[in-house]
């Protein structure tokens, strides 16, 4: 079978500056990375200012399994298939992060005949984004460190240091360190931890800033420490805002790639949906809008995670509202919580089809609340039956939705035609959208409601730890910002071992964090970790170049 990279390898790319013409973008307003990769300046917001806004389509799934669903597949085949129908469509994504990459799960750059290119750069280095995110983050904890060492003028308690250090890379080593040690030339021993880059709050600042003064701003206000006498300090206290935003000026423009098609694809912010908010920057939204009469972008993992954090933070915090949401399903995933194994998903199974559709089922009915039309998008591959596909098909439409199956792994966006047309059609219906929560209400009553709306849990259970944390975020005036849940991305619990749709049970909330600059609460659920593992055959083993730069193993 042919590969993603093969496939992108015999793919004739389109110079950059052709594709931005294609959405009105002239070589002033871009800058360029080679010849296939370009970031987008002031100058394209300035002009697109005054257009008006196209429709926004968002794209999320039913749980992720190990057999993988091609969300990200889905909407890129959508976007090809919209112009490939004579829509204008922009597709806004994530930058993907290495540590999927090396790890386990992948890439973030789509597969077959649907891939956003190049391919190989999106998916490691690309333009520096993650790395410049890195950097800031971490001259904030070095920084800090320093001022510690250099006499604590702020009086900063070394055991309160709530900055952590991050890496793009999955290395569970780092989980929990100590720093400082070899004498007092090294500074203070103190206790650290490392968190995966996209987990940072820098991360979610810069998807969430609207310019580069906005981050600059949200940059200074994040809690980083309190002093012996309980008083927080932020970063514009060490007065690090200004270095941060100047390792950042150039991470904060969008970037512009195609697809296998030659469509533009406006990539930018890469949070995990299952430990940050899952988004990709409303710069990047917002601009894709103006450019295009359709934006189509994703929210990671399920619905539970990533489209509920796009409806409930950023719509909430930027003003957007979608006309559509597509619900992405494959029968593989639909067996799999029906308690299929994974060696066994290529057979045909009616029984366990039926008794795992519950997860398509709590995700239509949660995305229901939100008041926007729904499509159902069967992500079909070649091992799906008739006969489960009719059972999918009969499902959806008896909770009164719409529903296609699309074929664009294997043809692009020709096997998205009529998905493409179910969604134009479901846009010109009345949308309503609204958060589910009122963002005044308390803590506990916002948790208790996506808990209870989302996750259809009975009740949470808090530890003294979360107890604790919800009383300080109270002291500081803060607890009116929308709630971030980390939990496994493999169910509507906190239970990645609870499959297909429980309901009734007791989650789990282990500690809450206030991400000030960002503007939310985070709050853990389970036993979510923020720095992730290699696996024991990491892809890593798998990947190589050869002596004229080609790669080979990346998927």
């Amino acid at each position: 079978m042919i590969t993603d990279i093969e496939i992108a390898n015999r793919i004739k790319l389109k110079p950059i500056c052709e594709v931005a013409n294609d959405i009105n973008l002239c070589d002033e307003d871009i800058e360029l990375y080679g010849k296939y990769k370009a970031k987008i300046n002031n100058s394209a917001f300035e002009k697109a200012n005054d257009l008006e806004d196209g429709k926004l389509i968002l794209v999320t799934a039913v749980n992720p399994t190990p057999a993988g669903e091609g969300k990200t597949t889905v909407t890129i085949g959508l976007g090809q298939a919209m112009n490939k129908i004579g829509k204008k469509a922009v597709i806004a994504l994530r930058e993907p992060s290495m540590g999927p990459v090396f790890g386990i799960k992948g890439g973030a750059t789509g597969g077959g005949y649907s891939q956003a290119l190049p391919m190989e750069d999106i998916n490691l280095h690309f333009t520096g984004d993650m790395h410049a995110i890195t950097s800031a983050n971490n001259l904030l904890c070095a920084m800090l460190d320093n001022h510690i060492h250099q006499g604590n003028s702020l009086n900063i308690d070394p055991r309160r240091v709530l900055i952590t250090r991050c890496l793009d890379t999955n290395d569970r080593a780092l989980r929990n360190t100590i720093i400082g040690l070899g004498g007092a030339k090294n500074s203070i021993p103190r206790e650290d931890k490392f968190v995966i880059t996209v987990a940072t709050e820098v991360m979610a600042i810069l998807c969430l800033s609207s310019d580069l003064d906005d981050l600059k701003s949200k940059l200074g206000n994040i809690l980083v420490a309190y002093t012996y006498s309980d008083e927080p300090v932020y970063a514009k206290d060490l007065k690090a805002e200004g270095s941060m935003a100047v390792l950042l000026k150039d991470a904060i423009k969008p970037n512009l790639v195609q697809t296998t098609e030659g469509n533009p694809i406006i990539m930018h912010g890469g949070p995990f949906a299952n430990i940050a908010h899952g988004c990709n920057s409303v710069r990047a939204t917002r601009l894709a809008l103006k450019l295009g009469d359709y934006c189509i972008t994703e929210a990671g993992f399920g619905a539970d995670l990533g489209a509920e954090k796009f409806l409930d933070i950023k719509c909430r915090k930027s003003g957007l509202k979608p006309s559509c949401i597509v619900i992405v399903a494959t029968v593989r995933a639909l067996k799999y919580n029906g308690g299929e194994k994974v060696e066994n998903l290529k057979s045909e199974n009616a029984q366990a089809l039926k008794k795992g559709i519950c997860n398509l089922g709590v995700h239509i009915s949660n995305m229901r609340k939100y008041g926007v039309p729904i499509v159902v998008a069967l992500n079909k591959f070649d091992t799906d039956t008739d006969r489960e596909i009719g059972i999918v098909k009969k499902f959806s439409e008896s909770m009164h939705c719409d529903f296609e199956i699309c074929k664009i792994h294997a043809e692009g966006g020709a096997g998205g035609a009529k998905l493409a047309n179910a969604v134009i059609k479901a846009c010109e219906k009345e949308s309503n959208f609204s958060p589910i929560y009122d963002v005044n209400a308390s803590i506990k009553e916002k948790i208790a409601i996506i808990a209870h709306e989302i996750y259809h849990a009975s009740s949470a259970l808090y530890s003294a730890e979360a107890e604790n944390s919800i009383k300080e975020i109270e002291r500081l005036g803060k607890s009116n910002l929308p709630i971030c849940i980390a939990k496994t991305q493999y169910s509507i619990s906190d239970d990645p071992q609870k499959l297909g749709a429980p309901k009734n049970y007791e989650i789990n909330i282990k500690d809450i964090y206030l991400s000030n600059g960002a503007e939310f609460i985070v709050v853990i659920a389970g036993n979510i970790l923020r720095m992730p593992g290699l696996p024991k055959v990491p892809a890593a083993e798998l990947i190589n170049v050869d002596s004229n730069g080609k790669i080979s193993g990346l998927f």
